[in-house]
């Protein structure tokens, strides 16, 4: 009886701790964890199970984990992870315009094109890399065609510089060609200045570089030219540039001695401009006192060697001596005809001044007659695979005008340059 009482006794004692462990405490837990929960918290789907894209909270979209996303869902822009930068700090896009300063695409083939690409900014271009052409003159022909630089003169001798395409007539080996581009503008060219340093010239040198800077600064301002000074061997003292400082130090490069090689510093000049010239039309000016002594190369390997498809013209200054004997004479002679028939095969022009003095008055005329040319492009009727040499001859007629004449290339070897290429 008296353990009955107390096991009584002591579960009044323990109810209340049972009620609040078995009950009060299990409401108490449930009632914070209903209050934890987010008020705007969206239902799970019924009817869509995981493969339901998420739904938004406020203002962020939560996507689901990439194996739970339906299988044609369009995912967008990745976000940035923790290490990835963003706004202000990310990599910039590339714009569309990021590409604008390249070199335009090459015309397609059979698509005639002779655009110019004028800078749009400063003549400082000119010494971009090679693989550059940004803010350059690009004069650029179609691939299949022949460019003709032709300078017009009437029955005095004098310019002329309104004619159209209509003016002209385009013969190769005898038969007429269809001109298939024509330009009439101060296009920038690629010239070379080519000027003897044999121990004759010691005496002319200040004169003649004089001469040479005028007829730089009498150019196109964004005209490319390097310097080369030849007597036995020859020298690139100024590769492609227009920066008349560096032209002058170039010209001042002075070591006259020794002999005249004449020939191959010629073809050495037309081959450099060839390969490393951007402009499409090319110039050499060469300047010379006296017969070539000391060329590997002959006068014909020469010429052969300089009707190149679009090749340089070349104008030649003969500063030559004719007043001293029997054999200065007929140096001269030799020199003279060299210098005319390099000029002549080529559409430049020769000249041979009475004294030192004329030399600057004739290079301002060469820079005059360069700025005054037409170019000329057609497609040949006969295919370039036919190879062999072709004649060229241009003519012009028009009113008001008696006799014109028309000076360029006489001829070139098809394919050539292409090969050279």
């Amino acid at each position: 009886m008296y353990m009955r009482k107390w096991a009584i006794m002591r579960l009044n004692k323990l109810f209340p701790c049972l009620v609040f462990i078995f009950v009060l405490m299990p409401a108490g837990l449930f009632f914070l964890r209903a209050q934890d929960k987010p008020a705007n918290a969206s239902k799970p789907s019924q009817s869509g199970g995981q493969n339901q894209p998420s739904q938004p909270q406020g203002d962020v979209l939560m996507p689901l984990p990439d194996d739970q996303q339906p299988p044609n869902a369009d995912k967008g822009a990745a976000p940035a992870t923790a290490n990835q930068p963003t706004g202000a700090n990310a990599a910039p896009s590339q714009s569309p315009d990021a590409n604008a300063d390249k070199a335009p695409a090459p015309a397609a083939p059979n698509q005639p094109s002779d655009t110019v690409q004028v800078p749009s900014g400063s003549s400082a271009q000119g010494q971009a890399p090679a693989g550059e052409s940004g803010g350059v003159y690009v004069f650029r022909t179609q691939v299949e065609e022949v460019s003709l630089h032709a300078t017009v003169v009437d029955e005095h001798n004098r310019l002329v510089t309104s004619l159209g395409r209509a003016d002209f007539t385009v013969l190769e080996n005898g038969q007429p060609q269809q001109i298939t581009s024509f330009r009439h503008e101060d296009i920038p060219v690629a010239l070379g200045i080519v000027i003897d340093n044999s121990g004759s010239m010691r005496d002319k040198r200040p004169a003649v570089n004089q001469a040479a800077l005028n007829l730089v600064k009498a150019s196109n301002p964004n005209d490319e030219v390097f310097v080369v000074n030849f007597n036995d061997e020859y020298y690139l003292d100024q590769d492609f540039t227009s920066s008349v400082p560096k032209l002058q130090e170039a010209l001042e490069q002075i070591d006259t001695r020794g002999g005249t090689a004449l020939y191959d510093a010629v073809l050495a000049s037309a081959e450099h401009i060839k390969k490393n010239a951007r402009l499409e039309k090319r110039v050499l000016l060469v300047v010379t006192d006296g017969e070539d002594t000391a060329s590997v190369d002959s006068l014909e390997k020469t010429l052969r060697g300089l009707q190149v498809e679009n090749g340089p013209t070349i104008y030649t200054i003969g500063i030559l001596d004719q007043d001293s004997g029997h054999y200065a004479k007929s140096e001269a002679r030799h020199a003279r005809r060299a210098l005319q028939e390099i000029a002549e095969d080529t559409g430049g022009v020769s000249f041979f001044p009475k004294n030192l003095s004329e030399v600057d008055s004739i290079s301002r005329q060469v820079a005059h007659d360069i700025r005054s040319q037409y170019t000329l492009g057609y497609k040949p009727s006969t295919p370039r695979s036919a190879g062999g040499y072709r004649t060229i001859r241009v003519t012009a007629h028009a009113k008001g005008y008696n006799k014109l004449q028309v000076r360029t290339r006489s001829g070139y070897y098809a394919g050539q340059e292409r090969a050279a290429k």
